[in-house]
């Protein structure tokens, strides 16, 4: 499964459904697959000390198989932004989880209905 950022946001806010949800399907045998940017979004947060941005770093290294934004993903990105006409970082996203052809996990539905082929997962 391919999660949106909002998802590692209710996750780490403890959200009770968020982490019963990936921890059942974790240990179902399920990976948990972070794009890029969505690691960049989590760890862009400006308030944080040096000490719980590190935490959270071994979090998400820990916890979540990487995927990382290549030419193939570019691509997919591009071509989707320009059809969907939606944001750049969740054009990404959108990409990361048609290429490894897992659904996408967000509390941001509406962002990426539009686009085909694309399983969505609402917690």
């Amino acid at each position: 499964m391919t999660l949106d950022t909002n998802i590692i946001i209710a996750y780490l806010a403890g959200e009770s459904a968020i982490v019963d949800a990936l921890t059942l399907f974790k240990n179902q045998g399920g990976a948990l697959l972070l794009p890029t940017i969505v690691e960049a979004e989590m760890l862009s947060f400006s308030k944080w000390s040096a000490e719980e941005r590190a935490v959270t770093e071994r979090f998400l290294e820990e916890n979540f198989v990487s995927i990382p934004c290549d030419r193939v993903i570019a691509r997919i990105a591009s071509h989707l932004r320009a059809s969907s006409h939606i944001r750049l970082p969740d054009a990404i996203i959108a990409a990361s989880a048609l290429i490894t052809r897992t659904p996408l996990a967000t509390r941001n539905v509406k962002d990426f209905k539009n686009i085909t082929n694309l399983e969505l997962f609402q917690i």
